[in-house]
């Protein structure tokens, strides 16, 4: 039994390239591609999930291995799997900005900590969200329906040598992920609105209190009680947490399937 040098390239290909997408979008992706999961860890999963899909994707075009066209096909199915992954991370994220634009206004702004699955310093308010949400999304099976979300973007975006064309990522759905921003700090802000607008409420009545009272000391009282309030949104609040979460990973979920097609 012999084997040409193009059909043994047809095959590492066919494997390969399915490979750089998934494991870019394992990199990315909240929970799996955080620091709490060792590089080991998310390199296997995304070769057992290769190992398992690659035979149902669509045919691989015949590419020389060692060409310019192979480099950028690589580079392209690690910008798609990135950028599908961005989408997850925005979700998550927007209830981190969240809790920084409430904490600033109680004044918890300095009470900050480690993230450990980012390694940057947040408020503990956007940790509590986090994890709050991060439970949420695994109960919902939200991980297994990213790697579906992943593994359908090759029915959308299959493997192909066009930079641009119907089988590659179009100008209009770059700039429908660059808008995904702006929705992020949007849903943040509707998300924090709620206590932001107690703790200004708080802040005008003391502000009417020091003009009626000039000898109150109004920074000794409306510290305390500020926060103490704000605290007391937040708890009567978080029970709208999983209507909200859900409101917004559906959105992002329609928003991908929306991208792709389907």
């Amino acid at each position: 039994m012999v084997f040409t040098d193009a059909q043994i390239g047809a095959w590492v290909a066919a494997w390969l390239w399915p490979l750089f997408r998934i494991a870019s979008f394992f990199m990315v992706i909240p929970v799996i591609g955080t620091q709490l999961v060792p590089m080991r860890v998310r390199v296997g999963l995304a070769f057992l999930v290769t190992l398992l899909v690659a035979p149902l994707l669509p045919p691989v075009p015949e590419i020389e291995p060692l060409s310019f066209t192979a480099m950028y096909v690589t580079l392209q199915q690690i910008f798609i799997g990135t950028l599908m992954g961005l989408m997850f991370v925005f979700l998550m994220q927007l209830f981190v900005a969240a809790g920084q634009m409430i904490a600033m206004q109680m004044g918890l702004g300095f009470a900050s900590m480690i993230d450990p699955s980012n390694g940057v310093n947040v408020p503990i308010l956007s940790q509590i969200f986090l994890v709050c949400v991060t439970l949420i999304f695994l109960s919902m099976n939200g991980h297994l329906v990213m790697i579906e979300v992943a593994v359908q973007s090759f029915q959308a975006w299959p493997i192909s040598d066009q930079i641009i064309g119907p089988n590659s990522v179009s100008r209009e759905d770059l700039w429908g992920f660059l808008m995904r921003i702006n929705w992020l700090f949007a849903s943040a802000l509707v998300i924090a609105l709620p206590a932001i607008t107690a703790v200004l409420i708080i802040n005008l009545s003391f502000g009417i209190m020091t003009r009626a009272a000039p000898q109150m000391n109004v920074f000794s009282l409306g510290f305390p009680i500020g926060m103490l309030f704000g605290l007391f949104i937040v708890w009567v609040s978080i029970s709208g947490l999983l209507p909200q979460f859900d409101n917004f990973s559906t959105d992002t979920f329609l928003f991908l399937r929306d991208m792709q097609g389907f």
